[in-house]
């Protein structure tokens, strides 16, 4: 079997792919990236792999660290990745919105998949999966339970600070005033999407990818609460990237 691999290095997580000659997904792998990008990227890889030997295998790079991965054949930009992982499973024109754990992507893809504009947001944290960690951080609430809790919230309090200080300073004041948890929990996924919302005007279809989105489903829900048209999640959102690598691998090798 022929097979090729794409390689995501992003600031906070580091994906790999690894799909066959029809573009299915047949190995895959997701763990911090810490400071060793290199090493890293070969643990993902390898264990994606699943025992298969990657000596000759056509590897891309992408991501913030795509430069120090000298093992990988070609690195393409997270951007056209990116838009290539995201119009491969839509088949369509549409904006993906990317949620990253430092940063926000917003591209606008035409009926064959090329890019025709794109926005990002490296600014701060605001908004991104590092936001949501400290946060949850500072309200002494584990990751894994903050989708059940802002599902469980009876009103809507907004977070209007941009910086992660002010909004925690903000979320404080709020504890004080007896707002609860789940409510708090809520706001912030609201605050995350009213972040990418203030980025670029969007239009549906809309496809959504990220981390953010495939560990906290909540925040498609509120997507979809605030527009009316489609809205696209993939099986496996955080991965776009990745696969997307993969498949311009693919192309290379063809």
């Amino acid at each position: 079997m022929t097979i090729y691999a794409g390689i995501d290095i992003g600031s906070c997580t580091t994906k790999a792919v690894v799909i066959d000659q029809e573009d299915n997904i047949i190995g895959s792998h997701v763990r911090r990236s810490g400071v060793d990008y290199q090493s890293v990227a070969r643990e993902v890889l390898e264990t994606a792999l699943e025992g298969r030997e990657w000596d000759n295998i056509p590897i891309v790079a992408t991501g913030y660290g795509r430069h120090t991965i000298d093992f990988a054949k070609e690195v393409k930009t997270e951007i056209a990745c990116h838009a290539k992982g995201g119009f491969h499973y839509a088949q369509r024109a549409l904006m993906l919105v990317d949620i990253g754990g430092q940063d926000n992507k917003v591209i606008k893809i035409d009926n064959s998949g090329h890019r025709l504009d794109f926005k990002m947001n490296r600014k701060c944290a605001a908004g991104t999966g590092t936001f949501i960690e400290e946060i949850a951080a500072r309200m002494a609430i584990p990751l894994e339970m903050l989708d059940d809790m802002a599902r469980k919230a009876e009103k809507r309090v907004k977070i209007g600070s941009y910086c992660t200080v002010f909004a925690s300073t903000e979320i404080l004041a709020h504890i004080r005033a007896g707002v609860a948890s789940e409510e708090l929990v809520r706001g912030v996924f609201e605050s995350v999407v009213d972040r990418v919302m203030e980025m670029i005007p969007l239009a549906d279809p809309i496809l959504l990818c990220g981390g953010v989105v495939q560990y906290f489903p909540i925040v498609a829900d509120i997507f979809r609460e605030r527009m009316s048209g489609e809205i696209i999640v993939p099986p496996l959102p955080q991965l776009t990237g990745a696969y997307g690598a993969a498949l311009f691998a693919r192309q290379s090798a063809d």
